[in-house]
């Protein structure tokens, strides 16, 4: 069962528990005519306004506005002038909300994410959707909660003792999920 994520069920305030929920969705990226799918592994959650460790904490500005757009967008930034950094926009308009894709099976780190899968800015601000050659695909995986291991966010101490603190980052390791013929095919970026 392959099925393409709708924008509609990223539209949602509950960007911890949709950041769980991705865990076991296969991220797949289209270009030169091949396409390359790997399972979702690990995430950090942003959520909304008052999260201080979000880049949308001080307002909108040129390089955060796609997280005010309804949820379903690509933001896609630069990092210390080296690394892209892919975040899925979550929530409805006007709530800044995303969720950062920090590892897929195979690779570890969202810089090396975006390098293994071709991703840069080019795809800021578009649809996750197959047009975009970058989307998210619900083939069936389940990620038992007993599975999941959730830790403060990395790198994001000046966000204050709170905001530092949440444990919204988000991960699995998939090598613990149960061998399945389909599961196999998605756990090494090829």
């Amino acid at each position: 069962m392959r099925r393409v994520v709708k924008a509609k069920v990223l539209r949602t305030k509950k960007t911890v528990m949709l950041a769980r929920w991705l865990l076991g969705k296969v991220l797949v990226r289209a270009r030169r005519g091949r396409e390359t799918a790997v399972l979702i592994t690990e995430v950090e959650a942003y959520d909304g306004p008052r999260d201080r460790a979000s880049h949308a904490s001080r307002g909108r500005t040129p390089r955060n506005a796609v997280m005010f757009a309804p949820g379903g967008r690509w933001y896609i930034y630069l990092c210390y002038g080296v690394h892209e950094m892919l975040n899925l926009v979550t929530g409805p308009r006007d709530y800044p909300a995303a969720i950062l894709i920090r590892g897929v099976a195979g690779v570890a780190g969202p810089g090396r994410v975006t390098r293994a899968l071709g991703i840069d800015r080019k795809l800021n601000t578009l649809a996750a959707t197959r047009a975009s050659g970058l989307w998210i695909e619900d083939r069936g995986v389940r990620v038992p909660g007993r599975l999941v291991q959730a830790t403060p966010r990395i790198g994001v101490d000046y966000a204050g003792p709170v905001w530092a603190a949440k444990k919204w980052r988000l991960m699995v390791d998939p090598a613990s999920l149960a061998p399945s013929p389909k599961l196999r095919t998605l756990l090494a970026l090829k």
